[in-house]
């Protein structure tokens, strides 16, 4: 990998368990308020037509409103953006209700429940609301979920040199198979990431592959969001962001491989 992949991020958007959205997770991570412990807070996704909106999932609802904060504080026209969207899992809600139906006598699947649990739904929920045409990548690669879509994102840049928005995400599976992937409830965070520096660029990022154990958040509740919801292996990026501090940072992504950010604020 070569370590001049690099970006400006000219907006964000954060959603997780007591984190409704970015100033207030911004907040958290300078260490002006705590973090006070409540369920992910999903806002109705009006930018949906009335029928998609009844059927919209746990999954989608994060995905635009995450997008969409991203896209806001940038300016940025979500119909022209290519998206990479990156997330550990599909819909568990979705999964769970499928594995009932199929548990039973009556294995007649509903379409709209079918079609809501694939791993590409946010992304195509994300089409029909934003009428976006631009390419699109739609990438799973277990707990290194989002280091695999900011590595995708900045090959994207570097390549075609057109604002990227990465939107990593993840949800919760109910019992029994909440046993076996223990995330304790949705979370993500979204980039709009730039080949350039504009007036709203928040930051210079560059990555490079290292081998160094990744960087582990001082705060108790906070850790416990980075290592539970795969999405928020991005914390320690964040946080370096939103307290202005430059320097380098490490992230989990697929050991003994991590990967090393350079973060210069504006």
């Amino acid at each position: 990998m070569n370590p001049t992949l690099n970006a400006w991020i000219d907006g964000i958007g954060f959603l997780a368990p007591g984190l409704p959205d970015w100033p207030t997770a911004r907040a958290v991570l300078r260490g002006e308020q705590a973090l006070v412990a409540a369920p992910s807070l999903l806002p109705a996704p009006a930018i949906l037509p009335p029928a998609e909106r009844r059927r919209a999932s746990r999954v989608v609802k994060l995905t635009l409103a995450i997008g969409l904060e991203a896209a806001a504080h940038a300016a940025a026209d979500v119909a022209t953006l290519t998206t990479v969207f990156a997330a550990s899992g599909a819909d568990g809600h979705n999964c769970h209700a499928l594995c009932e139906q199929l548990a039973t006598d009556d294995r007649q699947i509903s379409p709209t429940r079918f079609h809501n649990s694939v791993h590409n739904a946010a992304a195509g929920y994300w089409g029909i609301a934003t009428h976006a045409m631009a390419p699109c990548q739609v990438i799973c690669a277990y707990d290194a979920s989002f280091g695999a879509g900011l590595l995708d994102a900045l090959g994207q840049l570097l390549v075609d040199g057109q604002p990227v928005l990465l939107i990593a995400y993840d949800s919760e599976y109910p019992a029994p198979l909440h046993a076996k992937r223990d995330t304790p409830d949705c979370g993500g965070v979204a980039l709009l990431l730039s080949p350039q520096k504009s007036e709203r660029s928040l930051c210079r990022i560059a990555l490079s592959p290292t081998d160094e154990p990744a960087d582990r958040l001082t705060d108790a509740a906070l850790e416990s969001l980075r290592t539970s919801i795969p999405a928020l292996r991005s914390l320690p990026m964040l946080q370096a962001l939103a307290r202005g501090e430059g320097g380098r940072v490490c992230l989990d992504y697929l050991a003994p491989m991590q990967l090393a950010v350079e973060v210069q604020p504006c």
